[in-house]
This record gives C-alpha cells, structure tokens and sequence, in this order.
C-alpha cells in the first residue's frame, strides 16, 4: 500500500459562507495534514484521513477570527480539530469521484460526500530528489447548524448575518512517501 501526504505548500483548505445573505466570505485553514493509503494508480481504494487545527482558521479579520474560534462557532479551546475519515472514492467517470466519508466538527461527527475531480499525477526532481504528486480539486458543502455552529443575528432587513451553508473548495497535491530503507546490524 503506498502512502500519501498532503503538500501544504500546494494546497488550499478554503471555505466560504455567506455573510448578510447578499456577499460571502471566505476562509481557510493554514494547518492541517492529510494521509492517503492507496494501490491504485486512479486512487480508487483510498484511504483517506484528514485534520485541520481550528486555531490556524483565518478569514483576513482578526476579530471575526476570534469570533469563528470562540464557543459561537467552532469553540476551538474544547474542540481542537476537524477532521475527516473516508468510508469510500467511488470513481464516476473519467476524473470525477464521490468521496463519502465521516466529518467532525465541534462534538458532531456526521457522513459527507464530496465532489472531486482527480488531476492526475507528475513526477519531478525537488530539493528532496525525485518525487511522484498527485492533484486533485474537491468540492463539497455541509450545514453549520448540523455541527453544532448555530449562532446568528437577525438584520433589520429580517435576514441573518450567517448563512447556514458553508461551501468546501479545497485543492490537494499529494506526494509520495519513501519507505524508509532498513539496515540490519551484524
């Protein structure tokens, strides 16, 4: 079985939601690691495994950072991680899958399924010598309020400030592991 990591310097683990129902805003996760078991070349027996550290969330504001961190949302302090197991990458055609597994958020761990589009895989010569990536482009969408996440204000128009949607856009490039070469002493 080879193994996969995900390469955090070409990756985006990005969200967005809509703010005041007319604008979204959007999020990413900075910290995160990502582990792929797989024999096939198409990806199509993966094992997927995922965490994002809920203190790297940034949204471009500080104060509304901490808000999103902070018991209203993600409670961060009691709640460190969200996380990913896959259950199944069933391939539909071509590049496109569906890959259904387990999400957790706060104390909720619910089933998701995602859209992802397999780029394909390259080898190349890095600062690390030859190496073999895979990319893939993953789309999805899940309820805040499922989770736990239910904090919101009316507006004086009788909207809310926070959708309930939070759109998933995330890109992966996996890399290869080298199996650590054994030597037996004499």
């Amino acid at each position: 079985m080879k193994t996969w990591k995900i390469d955090s310097s070409h990756s985006r683990i990005q969200f967005k939601v809509k703010h005041l129902m007319v604008s979204n805003v959007s999020g990413e996760f900075t910290k995160y690691d990502g582990t792929v078991l797989s024999d096939k070349d198409d990806f199509s027996d993966a094992k997927i495994t995922f965490e994002a550290d809920v203190d790297s969330l940034t949204t471009g504001s500080p104060q509304r950072d901490g808000h999103l961190k902070s018991n209203d949302f993600f409670n961060a302090q009691s709640f460190p991680k969200v996380k990913f197991v896959s259950k199944e990458l069933k391939k539909i055609d071509g590049e496109n899958y569906k890959l259904v597994g387990d999400f957790t958020m706060r104390d909720k761990t619910l089933p998701i399924t995602l859209d992802v589009v397999f780029g394909g895989m390259g080898t190349m010569n890095g600062m690390n010598g030859l190496h073999t990536a895979a990319g893939f482009e993953i789309k999805g969408k899940i309820n805040r309020k499922d989770f736990g996440l239910s904090w919101n204000m009316a507006t004086e128009a009788g909207g809310v400030v926070v959708g309930e949607e939070i759109k998933l856009d995330i890109t992966v490039e996996l890399v290869e592991q080298k199996e650590a070469v054994k030597t037996e002493k004499a």
